[in-house]
């Protein structure tokens, strides 16, 4: 994955665009409103997505274009970005707290 093509690096952004977008528009989940928090999650989501086949493995061989595959892929990018909010609210309460 170190040395993609091209192809591999789009295919990896519009599965980090979708799925920051169903996060942030459809489901609302964001710590703060507006694009730039849109963009930090499609950045961080990119990495998820980069790290899903690595580390989920690689599943159904037609879902895949080169060593990307599609599911491990999304599943990636989720879960990097729920991680990234959670974390993010976390420090938030607990600076408002004062804990």
């Amino acid at each position: 994955m170190i040395g993609m093509d091209f192809v591999s690096f789009l295919v990896l952004l519009v599965i980090s665009v979708v799925v920051s977008a169903v996060l942030h528009f459809g489901l609302k989940y964001y710590v703060t409103p507006g694009w730039g928090s849109f963009f930090g999650k499609v950045v961080i989501g990119w990495f998820g997505a980069w790290l899903g086949s690595p580390v989920f493995g690689r599943w159904f061989e037609g879902l895949n274009y080169k060593d990307v595959y599609i599911i491990p892929a999304i599943l990636g990018s989720l879960a990097i970005l729920i991680f990234a909010v959670d974390m993010t609210k976390t420090c938030q309460s607990t600076a408002k707290t004062g804990a």
